[in-house]
């Protein structure tokens, strides 16, 4: 199993201790062999060229199972079809020329995965186990389903009181005694806290080619668990809402795409032959409501087809057990007539999270008839694609559909269904997952997980946006009785209005609560003011001063929520307000901050093993008498990683990073400019921090500055950004007067698919104890996502350091810090470097090792 960056260790270990989390699936690798050979065969692959961008959406709905990449750009769609397809199709304006390049570039991969599994066929053992550690190669950002439940079960044990891990039924290879797995659900909610509390649910990768789907979901779980405490959001949506994923709701069928395989529908044997890579049903053709109900149109009758519906409604065991549990977690709120409508104050959200085509959908599917609660969907939908820039429709495409999941939730209970399709590919690149789909996808979950409460009328209402409050409040803290001022813009403009307009008011009031919700009984509101006097614009700038006398010592949790003109109330946003009985201001070095942290702020600094994570604000005191933490530095050099937190959109942000070597109360003696990002960028930035050797030993103070779009310098004040001081102790480096940096400068050229690899030596001199060292690699290769880096001590011990993350990205230039504890400096230690994958080369540049 890959051990994926995003696997916590009880993660690992339950993984190898629960029989239903291990390697349940059945099919032999010479089996899945013969099933990518069949796959390669198939050469009705067309670019089929759409008329207008409107009818590529719906063809996209219609032909979902014939897709295989969009380019809309460039005015063309990939699809597998047959020649029925392209008759209909052609109706529509249609026009098609073989896609020659798609399937050449297909089969190149198939035949590199065959290769694969033929290499670990005809390998020892030891070796064969090392060939497929790889999960989904190519693909290291998407977690295998083995991994998806060792990360939810980790969750789950780690924290009891905030999740849970819940079996709700068999798949269909398990069902069979033919391996397959357990259907679970994960359970989000803070069980300390009771009440009526809402539910949202999410379903992924009922379609098992759809690799971005399920990463997504089990993001946003990390997003709800880890956030709990020190995101105000994410905490008040643990205590008052509950949240449950069904992260991998087609796992059998998951785990043969996992071989690259482009597979669909589960993987029932009964259907379409028993060794056939057509095999199995739709599930999202296979819910009981309004199962094929379209004459034909709107699924298949043909076992071998991509949406063959099944023999009757609800047959396949997965789609038994989403309905069996929806079932269970929502009442049923909608009369029995196809137009009774829902009542306006139901509860509940369930998403169905799927790839791909960028849109936003919403029932009915199988009818051009808008749902009777369908304009307040559409309103919710063309919210949420304001946050993810898709374009928001209703379901129905050039032809109905039927049998899909909103029948469970809308067409049986009421509850308000969306189906989200992200991205482009169904094999989408990590590159794009990570920086385009996560980060705009995610906060449209969040947004569902807040309007759970009330979703037919909540999304109606405006937003708060850049939330703060001064005196850094919201994160070191104030006394007691310090006045505090809460800033935030409300806006009734967030719509995505690319399929129809939105209906938008001004403001006309907004209001906060203390350490209470909006909905609780008896809740006491404290009105805000407009900004600039009066509400009378759909955006205003809203302010008040919270009275902090006689709060008690730690964090307040402020909601703030905001009306417009309709009458109807937003979404609720929270903040963290910080009592501190006795804060101790830093040394008297000069002042300097942001004037403006609502559009961009530090998100975290770290620091070698250190990293401190932030919200927003212009100044932030982190230094030893405000948090008791002491960022260890040594000599030479320090592993450094920032991290830039935005609002919205993203910026370009310039970083710089002091120490005040001398302790004389300033950052302007030479060489106390450590770090320097060198130009401005939006994303993460990683270097190096630079301690001179000569450096006195001890306590004394670090300052990071990160401004936008300029060099920040250590004194002053800038437009956007943010400014932080911590302490920090530097050591000695050296082992007291021994070298204490070793380097071999010598380059290794890295041999391709070779489980032996290269080991690069350094002969260590100095002696004692090694404790925490710092390994610094310089590695150009094309594809780091093949490498596995290890450092092997003296003694034969082996310490990993990257281990096949990355994906496509190119090189390893990173320092790690690495603690190997009482193991003797002296002797010869090792650089390993492995490439356990075809085509990709490079080079082990330089490598150093540093003792503290």
């Amino acid at each position: 199993m890959k051990i994926s960056k995003y696997l916590p260790l009880s993660a690992v270990v339950l993984s190898s201790l629960i029989p239903a989390l291990t390697y349940a699936d059945p099919v032999s690798k010479q089996d899945t062999i013969q099933l990518l050979e069949q796959e390669k065969n198939s050469s009705d692959v067309y670019k089929a060229f759409f008329p207008s961008l409107e009818i590529a959406r719906k063809a996209a709905i219609s032909f979902h199972g014939q897709m295989l990449e969009s380019h809309y750009d460039d005015g063309y769609l990939i699809m597998e079809l047959t020649s029925e397809d392209m008759e209909k199709l052609e109706t529509f304006g249609f026009k098609f020329e073989v896609a020659y390049e798609f399937i050449e570039q297909r089969n190149q991969i198939l035949e590199q995965m065959q290769n694969r599994l033929q290499q670990s066929l005809d390998a020892p053992q030891a070796l064969s186990s090392e060939i497929t550690i790889s999960g989904i190669p190519g693909y290291s950002c998407y977690e295998t389903v083995e991994e998806t439940f060792a990360v939810a079960a980790g969750m789950a044990q780690d924290h009891p009181d905030l999740a849970e891990w819940i079996d709700v039924g068999n798949s269909w290879d398990k069902t069979q005694g033919n391996g397959g797995y357990d259907m679970f659900v994960l359970k989000l909610t803070n069980k300390n806290q009771t009440g009526d509390k809402p539910v949202l649910f999410i379903n992924s990768a009922i379609h098992a080619r759809e690799y971005t789907t399920a990463p997504l979901t089990l993001e946003f779980a990390r997003w709800l668990v880890n956030g709990y405490g020190t995101d105000a959001d994410a905490t008040w949506i643990m205590d008052h809402h509950e949240v449950h994923l069904m992260l991998q709701t087609n796992p059998d069928g998951r785990k043969r795409a996992e071989t690259g395989l482009s597979w669909r529908k589960n993987t029932n044997q009964n259907y379409c032959g028993a060794t056939s890579n057509s095999r199995g049903a739709d599930l999202n053709r296979n819910f009981s409501f309004g199962w094929n109900s379209t004459n034909g149109n709107g699924s298949s009758g043909d076992q071998c087809d991509a949406t063959y519906r099944g023999p009757s409604a609800g047959s396949e065991p997965e789609i038994q057990a989403l309905e069996s549990y929806v079932r269970s977690i929502f009442p049923d709120r909608r009369g029995p007539g196809r137009n009774d409508a829902a009542p306006e104050d139901t509860s509940g959200i369930h998403l169905d999270i799927h790839s791909y085509s960028e849109l936003v959908l919403w029932p009915w599917g199988d009818t051009s008839q808008a749902a009777p609660n369908g304009t307040a969907m559409q309103t919710l939908g063309r919210k949420f694609a304001y946050y993810n820039g898709y374009t928001p429709q209703q379901s129905i495409g050039l032809y109905p559909t039927d049998g899909t999941s909103d029948g469970i939730s809308y067409g049986e209970l009421g509850v308000p269904a969306f189906t989200f399709e992200l991205g482009t590919q169904f094999f989408q690149s990590c590159n794009t997952f990570e920086n385009t789909i996560k980060p705009n996808n995610l906060p449209a979950l969040i947004y569902a997980a807040k309007v759970v409460r009330s979703p037919y009328i909540t999304p109606g209402g405006p937003d708060i946006t850049n939330l703060s409050l001064s005196d850094g409040a919201s994160d070191s803290g104030v006394e007691p009785g310090t006045p505090v001022t809460l800033s935030a813009t409300a806006t009734d403009t967030r719509f995505n209005n690319s399929n129809g307009t939105e209906s938008t008011q001004n403001i006309a009031a907004a209001e906060y609560y203390v350490d209470e919700s909006p909905w609780d009984d008896g809740a006491t509101a404290i009105p805000l003011a407009a900004a600039d006097g009066s509400f009378n614009s759909k955006s205003e700038g809203i302010q008040g001063v919270i009275d902090t006398t006689g709060w008690s010592e730690g964090k307040h949790m402020v909601y703030v929520r905001s009306r417009d003109a309709s009458g109807v109330w937003g979404a609720v946003s929270a903040i963290f307000l910080v009592i501190d009985n006795d804060p101790q201001p830093p040394t008297n070095y000069c002042s300097a901050a942001g004037n403006n942290a609502s559009d961009e702020w530090i998100g975290e600094v770290g620091v070698g093993s250190y990293s401190h994570a932030s919200g927003s604000s212009k100044y932030s005191d982190f230094t030893e008498a405000k948090t008791g933490e002491v960022v260890p530095l040594v000599r030479g050099g320090n592993s450094v990683t920032l991290t830039p937190q935005f609002a919205g959109s993203s910026y370009k942000e310039y970083w710089k990073m002091w120490v005040d070597l001398n302790g004389d109360g300033d950052f302007e003696d030479t060489g106390e400019e450590v770090f320097s990002s060198g130009g401005a960028s939006s994303s993460q930035v990683t270097g190096t921090l630079s301690i001179p050797t000569g450096a006195a030993l001890g306590k004394t103070t670090m300052r990071v500055a990160m401004r936008y779009n300029a060099a920040p310098t250590p004194c002053g004040t800038f437009n956007y950004g943010e400014v932080e001081d911590y302490t920090v102790e530097i050591g000695d480096g050296d082992g007291g007067g021994n070298p204490g940096t070793f380097e071999n400068n010598t380059p290794f050229s890295i041999p391709d698919n070779n489980s032996t690899g290269i080991t690069s030596p350094i002969n260590v001199t100095r002696t004692g104890a090694s404790g925490t060292v710092s390994v610094s690699v310089d590695i150009t290769h094309t594809y780091k996502g093949d490498l596995i880096v290890d450092l092997l001590d003296p003694a034969g011990g082996s310490y990993n350091l990257h281990n096949r993350s990355g994906g496509s990205s190119d090189n390893i230039v990173q320092t790690y810090s690495v603690s190997v504890g009482n193991q003797d400096s002296a002797g010869e230690w090792g650089l390993r470097v492995r490439d356990l994958a075809n085509q990709d080369v490079g080079t082990l540049n330089q490598w150093s090792i540093t003792f503290e």
